[in-house]
């Protein structure tokens, strides 16, 4: 327990912290210190991907997808695996709780970090696609950065299985997924018991029933996914739109408020300006998952004409999570009266807003979009764990399904009680996952700045043309 203590420290701790005008501190963690500068060093190499290229990456998105009849994915396909990933119950409590640490203005460094993050979610899904290979288990292709890391690490005529970095981000991934696959079943057996005061006992076994019959089947996963996600985030998106629609007259004071407290005086001389930041910043890293090298594992399954169009779809999804879903739990929060929400957080505080605004069915309505969000993000990390179990154990159905009962066993734990230590493993695992990840984008970046630069001049100029 000390050893996780210490790694969860360096990794998620301030490891260096900055004075700041009113005695504010700005704590900067290692993954900040590595992830923000990733992000800003690839928005520049690729020349200010997100605003230069969105409109191709919604080109993209809703371009026809032709596949060659095999069980690959299409790169929307891809692109839901992953969405539903990002948005889970990050998107409602996280976003809550960053709000109640750092105040509205750290809606605004989510974003600006969501921003930064699209052109790292490209390099890295990207790559993903260039050293995809044929999966002789569930079909199609398999990836991600266990993949490239083996490329970049080990030399083409070695014998070598495995390489140790390859297997360390692997291990790691799969560390993380299962201390995910507990704090999902947790929020949603507890939103159940709140809201609907059913029993934990009942509502982690009905979960596990129903996620078992799902992924211990060969390729239910992806077709339920399919369902499930444009759905659920449809459904958040719209009730959120009726609510600012509603209250369409606040909110240019929910604006001026964003943008005050994420510059604003008053949090400098009251020496909170570094928790604004920081807690917007921590959160926005945390949800969009940019740079982890979770996303990479559902881009490399996709079958597309050209590697730097997953990529795309996957900066996109970055988009879709913090620009759109983050910023519609902000907007039901701070479109609230502070006088009903001050000394609530997390459930509490989200389901006293969505009462609030549309009364008691606001309250069903968030339990039952926690269950979807939770739901297709347990669904999705079992996904990105496939290709992973097969780098380190082989392709074989003992290890891929061995796994799987592990993930609903932590499922059903976690359904009965929140365990501290296995939330910090989650934390740990997508910490080392994203150092494991970044030894190699920095090194193989260029091959995936070529691609980019392949698809405007041979893809986009000739649609120009």
């Amino acid at each position: 327990m000390a050893l996780f203590k210490a790694i969860y420290n360096i990794l998620w701790g301030d490891l260096i912290q900055i004075p700041l005008p009113g005695g504010s501190v700005l704590g900067l963690s290692l993954l900040v210190l590595i992830l923000v500068p990733a992000g800003l060093y690839f928005t520049v190499r690729t020349h200010f991907l997100p605003f230069r290229l969105f409109p191709e990456m919604m080109k993209v998105t809703l371009e026809k997808n032709k596949k060659d009849g095999s069980d690959a994915i299409s790169g929307v396909q891809a692109l839901i695996v992953s969405t539903a990933c990002r948005v889970g119950m990050g998107n409602l409590v996280g976003v809550v709780a960053a709000i109640s640490a750092g105040g509205a203005g750290a809606v605004f460094w989510m974003w600006i970090l969501a921003l930064l993050g699209s052109s790292t979610a490209f390099v890295e899904s990207t790559l993903a696609q260039i050293y995809k290979e044929k999966d002789p288990l569930y079909g199609g292709y398999r990836g991600g950065p266990a993949y490239y890391l083996h490329h970049l690490f080990v030399k083409k005529e070695s014998r070598k299985k495995r390489s140790v970095i390859a297997s360390l981000f692997a291990l790691s991934g799969l560390m993380c997924w299962c201390g995910i696959s507990q704090v999902t079943s947790n929020s949603i057996t507890s939103s159940f018991q709140n809201v609907f005061h059913i029993p934990p006992l009942y509502t982690a076994i009905a979960l596990v029933i129903v996620a078992g019959v799902i992924v211990l089947r060969k390729n239910a996963t992806v077709k339920v996914l399919d369902v499930i996600v444009p759905i659920m985030a449809a459904c958040y998106f719209f009730i959120t739109i009726f609510i600012i629609l509603k209250n369409a007259g606040q909110l240019p004071a929910v604006f001026v408020r964003i943008f005050s407290e994420a510059f604003g005086f008053r949090q400098v001389v009251s020496g909170g300006i570094g928790v604004v930041i920081m807690n917007g910043a921590k959160r926005g890293l945390f949800s969009n998952e940019a740079g982890s090298g979770s996303s990479p594992c559902a881009a490399a399954a996709a079958q597309a004409s050209h590697p730097a169009k997953v990529g795309l779809l996957q900066a996109l999804g970055v988009f879709i999570d913090t620009i759109v879903i983050c910023s519609c739990s902000a907007m039901i929060m701070l479109l609230t009266p502070e006088s009903l929400t001050s000394g609530l957080e997390g459930m509490d505080l989200l389901q006293t807003a969505m009462r609030y605004h549309l009364g008691e069915f606001g309250v069903i309505f968030i339990a039952v979009i926690l269950l979807l969000f939770s739901l297709s993000t347990f669904l999705g990390i079992l996904f990105y764990a496939r290709s992973n179990v097969a780098y380190l154990f082989g392709d074989n159905w003992l290890s891929q399904t061995l796994y799987k009962i592990l993930a609903l066993v932590m499922l059903f734990v976690g359904g009965l009680a929140a365990y501290q230590f296995v939330w910090d493993l989650g934390d740990i695992g997508v910490g080392l996952m994203t150092i494991f990840n970044m030894i190699a984008l920095f090194p193989l970046a260029p091959e995936a700045l070529a691609a980019l630069q392949d698809y405007e001049k041979n893809v986009i100029g000739q649609k120009v043309q």
